[in-house]
C-alpha cells in the first residue's frame, strides 16, 4: 500500500522508511501521481480497482491532468500494448508479459499491479528452485507439530493472499520455474480456486483477483509453458524500442530516476554518451549499422535496454566519484566492454572488428574509440 500520511499513527516513520529505501515500491515512489489520478478519475472502475482502466493506462503512458498535474511515462512504447494489457486485467483472464530480456516486463508488471491494486508486493520470484509452496501455500511447522493441520498453521503464498483479498498477484520469470510447479497455476487460473486438501477446504478468488506473469524464451534455463497453462493467459509481447530516439528516451528517464535515488549528478553532456551506448547496442543487436551500409556480427549477449541503463548508471557513478561529474566516453567504455564480451573467445573478436570497422570511422566518435580501445587492450 502507499505510505501513510505523515499525520497518521506511524505515518512519519513509514514516510522516512520510504524515503530511505534504495528502490521504493512503485506505489510508494509514485504515490502522488496515483492520488492525483484517483482524484480526477470519474470513469467506471472494476471491482476493487483503485483506478479505472483509462487511468491505469494514463499512469503507465503518461499525460497531463486537467489541473496541470504531469503524469510521467513509466513505459515508452505502443499505446495499444498497454491498453490490451490493462483490458486483460479487467477480465478474468490472466496476463502474460512476454519479451526478450530488457524489454521492461518486470517494470510494467510492477506498475500495473500498483495502479490496479495499490500493492505490487504480492510477488513470486521464479527460479529453477521455486517450490510449489511458493505458489500455493506452506506450513508453519511449529504450529503443525503442536496442533496438527489448521488454518492457523497454514502460511499463504502471495497468490493465495491475492485471491482472498481481490488483489493482483505477480509471478516473475515464469519460464524459469520447473514445469510441474508452473502447472500449479492451472486450477487457480481456470477454476479461480485453490484447494487445500489437508483441511478439506478451498480458497475461492474474490472479485478483483488477477495475476500478471512475465517470461522470456531467450535465456538459458527456460522451461516451456505447457499448452494448458499458456491457454489460461492472454499473452502480450513487449517489443524492443522501435527507434534509437525512443530507446535513448527510455534510458535517459531511467538513468535520471536511478541517479537521483543514488544522489548522482546529472551531467549536462550525458545525453551524447547515452546516445552512443544505445547506438552501439542497437547496431550489434541488429547486425547492421544504423545507416544500413555495414553488416556487423552480433555477440552472444542480448544487449538489452536494461543493460544500457546499467552501463550508463555505472558511468555516471564513475564520473561523479572519480571524474568531474560530466559523463564522458571513458566512463562508459568499460561497461560496454563488459556487456558485449560475455564469451571471451568469440565476443572479443566481434567487438574488436566493430571498433575498427565502424567506431573508428565515425565522425565525432574519436574520444569514444580511444576509450574503448584502451579498456579493450
Amino acid at each position: 500500500m502507499a505510505a501513510q500520511a505523515p499525520d497518521a499513527p506511524g505515518g512519519t516513520e513509514a514516510a522516512e522508511e520510504t524515503a530511505q529505501a534504495l528502490r521504493p515500491h512503485a506505489e510508494d515512489a509514485f504515490a502522488a501521481e496515483l492520488a492525483a489520478l484517483a482524484a480526477h478519475d470519474d470513469r467506471p472502475r472494476p471491482a476493487r480497482w483503485l483506478l479505472s482502466p483509462w487511468a491505469v493506462a494514463t499512469y503507465l503512458l503518461g499525460g497531463t491532468l486537467p489541473d496541470g498535474t504531469v503524469i510521467t511515462p513509466k513505459y515508452v512504447g505502443p499505446r495499444r500494448i498497454v491498453e490490451v494489457a490493462v483490458t486483460t486485467l479487467a477480465t478474468d483472464r490472466a496476463l502474460l508479459l512476454l519479451g526478450v530480456p530488457g524489454t521492461a516486463k518486470t517494470w510494467v508488471s510492477e506498475h500495473l499491479a500498483a495502479a490496479v491494486s495499490g500493492d505490487s508486493t504480492l510477488l513470486v520470484q521464479g527460479t529453477a528452485g521455486t517450490p510449489e509452496e511458493a505458489i500455493r501455500y506452506g506450513w508453519n511447522y511449529a504450529q503443525l507439530l503442536a496442533h496438527g493441520p489448521s488454518r492457523d498453521a497454514l502460511v499463504p503464498s502471495p497468490v493465495m493472499r491475492a485471491m482472498s483479498e481481490g488483489m493482483t498477484a505477480r509471478v516473475e520469470e515464469l519460464t524459469r520455474i520447473p514445469a510441474d510447479v508452473q502447472d500449479t497455476l492451472i486450477t487457480i487460473l481456470s477454476e479461480k480456486t485453490l484447494p487445500i486438501p489437508e483441511l478439506g477446504q478451498e480458497v475461492q478468488a474474490v472479485r478483483g483477483f488477477n495475476l500478471i506473469a512475465t517470461a522470456n524464451d531467450r535465456d538459458r534455463g527456460v522451461n516451456d509453458l505447457s499448452s494448458a497453462l499458456r491457454r489460461r493467459f492472454n499473452t502480450v509481447v513487449l517489443p524492443l524500442p522501435e527507434s534509437a530516439d525512443a530507446e535513448v528516451d527510455i534510458v535517459s528517464r531511467r538513468v535520471d530516476q536511478i541517479g537521483r535515488s543514488l544522489d548522482l549528478p546529472a551531467g549536462p553532456e550525458g545525453i551524447d554518451e547515452i546516445r552512443r551506448v544505445v547506438t552501439v547496442f542497437r547496431e550489434l543487436r541488429a547486425g547492421v549499422t544504423a545507416d544500413g551500409r555495414t553488416k556487423v556480427k552480433s555477440p552472444s549477449g542480448t544487449l538489452s535496454t536494461a543493460e544500457a541503463i546499467s552501463v550508463v548508471t555505472n558511468g555516471l557513478a564513475l564520473a561523479a566519484h572519480f571524474g568531474d561529474g560530466v559523463l564522458r566516453p571513458g566512463d562508459v567504455a568499460a561497461g560496454i566492454l563488459g556487456a558485449v564480451v560475455r564469451d571471451p573467445a568469440a565476443d572479443r573478436v566481434i567487438w574488436q572488428e566493430y571498433l575498427e570497422a565502424v567506431v573508428r570511422e565515425r565522425d565525432g566518435w574519436k574520444d569514444f574509440y580511444r576509450a574503448c580501445r584502451e579498456v579493450s587492450a
